[in-house]
């Protein structure tokens, strides 16, 4: 699988925006602030139905516009797909295959694999548990529309009973009853993201560790443990545990929604005891890991999107990276670099086939 052409209207700092690609490596080039986020970012767009960066689409729209458009062609084993994304905030997103609107946009999920990193990927370690369980969604949704089916259902169930115990805190007349419907509800689908997310570590781990070993030269020992409550309790029993809780808080405390990803470097926290050098390392091995899985479990190889590649990284971490690339037969590549010419320097050193877009201006 592999992009030849993008075209960009009205989206984030492109007005209008047309490039062919290279069918495996491309080194995006120019200055910051000039766009080469964002194209990458449109790539996955085009994939996922959405901007990388959890942006709304009211902040990816050019100011003062009212909607963006994005075309895509992609060709798999020389057959020909045409993806159309349009947009206008707020009221419509309409995702189109071959000229065909999808009825829901999760349909369009998992059809055009994509991995992307990002400078700021090193949050996925230091930060919250929402951005390792949007890792997690992410990833799996790629590979299995029951799961993104039965998340999507689990989400709008919290929100209602969220809502409805916000209500019941405000009003001080508490249904039980209903809160419990709601609970009955989302059992079922709790336990199917339960043991789709445990399966995918179970898969990603030894991925991971692989990648780690060869980034890093087995220089430090990492480990990932999902954590879950649902690996010891029944999520009825949970719920049920947590009533007088919720209704305090007003907010449902327990579900597959706490689960977290914990992350170690020689047994110790990864956030409190990597170095930036290690965080880095940690995070290129997390989403080579996720390339392989999707790689092994798709019909076609993902796109792997790679921003501003030497931040944190020497070159000669970038050319170890390069050389996985090679060796693994990573399908299209597209890497960023505010260098004009460093990134090209080194991929002359491999034998494959690349193209160098610079980026001047955009409008």
């Amino acid at each position: 699988m592999h992009l030849k052409e993008i075209k960009l209207t009205q989206f984030k700092n492109y007005s209008k925006g047309d490039f062919e690609f290279d069918e495996k490596l491309n080194c995006i080039v120019g200055n910051n602030g000039v766009g080469k986020t964002n194209l990458l970012d449109a790539i996955y767009y085009l994939c996922m139905g959405k901007s990388h960066f959890s942006l709304p689409d009211s902040n990816i729209v050019i100011h003062g516009e009212s909607f963006f458009r994005l075309e895509g062609h992609f060709e798999d084993e020389q057959v020909n797909h045409k993806v159309v994304a349009k947009v206008i905030p707020g009221k419509k997103k309409t995702i189109e295959h071959n000229d065909i609107p999808h009825k829901k946009l999760m349909e369009h999920i998992g059809i055009f694999p994509v991995v992307m990193i990002v400078p700021d990927d090193t949050r996925l370690a230091t930060e919250g548990s929402e951005g390792r369980r949007r890792f997690l969604d992410n990833a799996i949704s790629q590979m299995d529309q029951k799961y993104l089916t039965n998340l999507v259902r689990y989400h709008q169930l919290l929100k209602q009973r969220n809502a409805a115990l916000k209500e019941f805190a405000k009003s001080r007349n508490f249904d039980q009853n209903l809160i419990d419907v709601y609970s009955q509800q989302m059992s079922q689908p709790a336990k199917i993201i339960f043991e789709k997310r445990k399966a995918f570590c179970a898969k990603w781990l030894p991925e991971l560790l692989k990648f780690h070993g060869l980034i890093s030269g087995e220089a430090e020992t990492v480990n990932c443990k999902y954590t879950s409550r649902l690996e010891d309790e029944d999520f009825l029993y949970l719920t049920e545990e947590a009533h007088e809780k919720d209704r305090i808080l007003a907010r449902t405390t327990v579900g597959i929604h706490k689960d977290d990803l914990l992350f170690q470097i020689d047994e110790l926290p990864l956030k409190k005891f990597a170095s930036q050098g290690q965080l880095k390392s940690f995070v290129l091995a997390c989403k080579l890991g996720l390339y392989e899985i999707l790689k092994s479990t798709k019909a076609c190889s993902p796109i792997f999107l790679l921003d501003d590649i030497f931040d944190k990284l020497d070159k000669h971490r970038v050319k170890q990276l390069l050389q996985l690339i090679v060796e693994f037969e990573i399908g299209q590549v597209f890497i960023s670099d505010t260098h004009q010419h460093r990134v090209v320097e080194i991929v002359k050193e491999f034998d494959i086939s690349f193209k160098r877009i610079v980026i001047e201006e955009t409008g």
